[in-house]
């Protein structure tokens, strides 16, 4: 019995965080970055042009930000949607609302808070793409095809930092690690990358994946963790959609550098720079606070499962087709 006991302290102890002076270890040694780190609603990408180059909202406009946090609450206490609502969306209070921040945009550099220009090239491709139509991005009556919907929308990736960036609800993240490896786990559309400290090469270049191929190492506490290997077929996720048809674009060059720095305990700061010199004039780096919770639950994002509103979109359109008399379409 002693000795069964003696086993069970031992397998928890190998497992369980150790404390090196401020910074958090695991057993093997390297800086503790486990748990759960849900997104925080309610920071912009961009910045509002106004604000200029300020990184932090006032006081004043903090408190007006709190005061409409305070009044959206109200709203989203609400169990029955009001009887003069527009549209089959149910009541608000499904929707992640996050907590108030100062923080003004995600991104940090450039210092203005705002997306880079873009090249000459990607704004050919962009206006040129699919004969003209653009690239498909939130669906406004199209169907032709499934590939007149996005990615998101078909339930196949939103991307590294579209599943990384938090939007309406399912924003949890969980880090797990292991002594060589990192895994991250992302809830909405539960993507798992397994990202290999052991300094191995990127795979082949003619390999490509909508999540790259990551490598990570260590630089004093802080997690660095290159990834290339992209295709140009999904987005950075400026409103973590992850569709070619928002600002996020980027091509199959992108080559991206996450920094995940755990500040205290309870905060992981993390930092992603985008560098496509195909696509973005120079690179631009964004900032999120991730607050470790650990009572969130990752719950199943059975996204393709309960996908009706694709065969529903395609079938409703050839139903509009067949009232049409045949004849030549313009």
């Amino acid at each position: 019995m002693k000795t069964q006991l003696l086993f069970f302290t031992i397998a928890i102890l190998i497992f369980l965080p150790v404390v090196s002076g401020q910074q958090l270890k695991t057993a093997w040694g390297d800086p503790d970055l486990q748990g759960m780190w849900p997104g925080n609603m309610g920071v912009p990408l961009q910045r509002p042009e106004r604000l200029g180059t300020r990184a932090t909202l006032t006081d004043q406009e903090f408190a007006q930000k709190e005061a409409q946090a305070r009044k959206q609450a109200q709203a989203d206490s609400q169990s029955t949607a009001a009887s003069d609502s527009v549209g089959i969306g149910p009541p608000s209070y499904w929707v992640e609302r996050g907590t108030p921040t100062r923080q003004t945009s995600l991104i940090i550099d450039p210092p203005n808070g705002r997306l880079p220009p873009l090249t000459e090239e990607e704004q050919k491709l962009r206006k040129e793409a699919r004969g003209g139509k653009g690239f498909p991005g939130e669906w406004r009556g199209e169907a032709n095809s499934y590939d007149d919907l996005n990615i998101y929308y078909r339930c196949i990736t939103r991307g590294v930092l579209g599943s990384i960036i938090p939007v309406v609800y399912n924003n949890g993240n969980e880090i797990l690690q292991a002594p060589g490896l990192v895994i991250i786990r992302n809830e909405m559309i539960h993507e798992t990358r397994v990202i290999p400290l052991d300094g191995r090469p990127h795979l082949n270049p003619a390999i490509r994946q909508f999540m790259g191929d990551s490598r990570g190492h260590w630089e004093g506490n802080t997690l660095v963790i290159e990834t290339t290997n992209f295709t140009d077929q999904d987005a950075i996720g400026s409103n973590g959609a992850g569709y070619p048809g928002d600002p996020g674009h980027h091509s199959a060059e992108l080559k991206l550098t996450e920094r995940l720095t755990r500040v205290n305990a309870d905060t992981l700061n993390y930092q992603a720079t985008i560098d496509d010199p195909k696509t973005w004039t120079r690179p631009w780096t964004i900032l999120i606070p991730l607050k470790r919770n650990e009572k969130y639950q990752l719950l199943e994002y059975a996204c393709h499962e309960g996908n009706i509103a694709m065969s529903d979109i395609l079938s409703g359109a050839r139903a509009d087709e067949a009232k049409v008399p045949a004849g030549p379409r313009p």
